[in-house]
């Protein structure tokens, strides 16, 4: 927080030629200097949200480039990356195909991986924050990976829309990477979730940081399906929630309208109120994308299954070897349909029209 009780967040326009360097320089305006703890290791928590390349989905790698030369050359070197896998994610294709895992090469940072037992382990952990709801979900004890306690954090999420939550960024981005392959359990009480989510990170890192890439973005049924849109800007904060409330407002959206958002920023947990935030670098008031979220298929039957009444069914089918058909469903109607009929050509046309395009087929 700022001296006048702002929360900062640190916004560029950018360009391919210089957008690494740019990261660095926006590091230094939002004040990561400071941010975190020098004496504590940080874990960088990129965001795959599909193993699949296209445009928004996930971290680029200029991004995490640009993150890792900036924490760098602010005195954090002790760098770890943690990946997550979920039901339609596999972390280690993704890392591959999205040239992630080159540039964690490049600067020789370990990657570790959340759903491997003998990579983390993950402990029985008693929030000393009330929560919302987990404590009600996870009846019999929160779990999370023993990994993380004691350790910066430095999320590393897209500008995009979400089918259930309307936008998705920094917040978000703890979802993977705090909770089991049970996750799922908590969809219908997303908004919450993801507010519990925050007052634990807060417990358990000495400091938390996030880089958003904006520099193509993503509207419609996010956070795969989408159309991407070339903004070229990036934003970065140490407030979890201030970052998602300029990237909302700038996509088009009410931040205050967002639960998640409004809860946290009720709750304390950082600010949600565009006019508690102080914005460096770029001017947003006249910045309206226009996005808007809509449906998909797989969003269809989730609002079916975890918004209407039919929820009651929730511990039938999605606690039980049942949800194994909604996995397998989800999986084949993002890689097999979606994608083969319309997000590779989708990505093919960002590759070879766009200059972010370009500059991801030079990595």
């Amino acid at each position: 927080m700022d001296s006048n009780n702002k929360s900062v967040v640190a916004i560029l326009q950018t360009k391919p030629h210089n957008v690494v360097q740019d990261y660095i320089t926006l590091g230094a305006l939002a004040g990561l200097e400071t941010a975190l703890d020098k004496s504590a290791p940080t874990i960088l928590k990129d965001n795959i949200s599909w193993h699949l390349p296209f445009p928004a989905a996930n971290t680029v790698p200029w991004q995490l480039e640009g993150a890792i030369r900036a924490l760098q050359g602010s005195g954090y070197c002790d760098l770890v990356a943690v990946h997550n896998n979920t039901v339609v994610t596999n972390p280690y294709l993704g890392g591959k195909l999205l040239k992630l895992k080159k540039v964690y090469e490049k600067y020789n940072i370990v990657e570790r991986y959340n759903n491997d037992p003998k990579d983390l382990k993950w402990i029985e952990y008693q929030p000393q924050a009330e929560l919302l709801v987990l404590d009600k979900i996870y009846g019999n004890g929160i779990r999370i990976p023993e990994f993380f306690k004691g350790k910066n954090i430095v999320h590393l999420p897209t500008m995009k829309t979400h089918i259930y939550t309307t936008t998705t960024g920094a917040m978000k981005n703890a979802f993977g990477g705090l909770l089991g392959t049970k996750r799922h359990y908590t969809h219908s009480e997303i908004h919450k979730t993801l507010v519990d989510l925050l007052a634990i990170q807060k417990e358990l890192h000495p400091g938390i940081f996030a880089f958003m890439d904006g520099t193509t973005a993503g509207s419609g049924p996010g956070p795969r399906t989408m159309t991407p849109h070339i903004e070229g800007l990036i934003l970065a904060s140490s407030d979890q929630v201030a970052i998602d409330a300029v990237a909302a407002k700038m996509m088009g959206f009410d931040p205050m309208s967002i639960h998640f958002i409004r809860m946290a920023h009720e709750r304390g947990l950082g600010h949600g109120r565009i006019e508690e935030i102080e914005i460096k670098g770029y001017d947003i008031d006249r910045i309206d994308f226009g996005f808007k979220v809509g449906d998909n298929l797989a969003s269809m039957v989730g609002d079916v299954f975890w918004f209407s009444p039919l929820k009651i069914l929730q511990r039938l089918l999605f606690h039980t070897p049942l949800v194994y058909i909604f996995v397998f469903g989800s999986a084949f109607y993002h890689d097999q349909v979606w994608y083969r009929f319309k997000g590779r050509r989708i990505f093919k046309q960002w590759l070879q029209t766009t200059e972010w395009g370009k500059l991801f087929g030079e990595y």
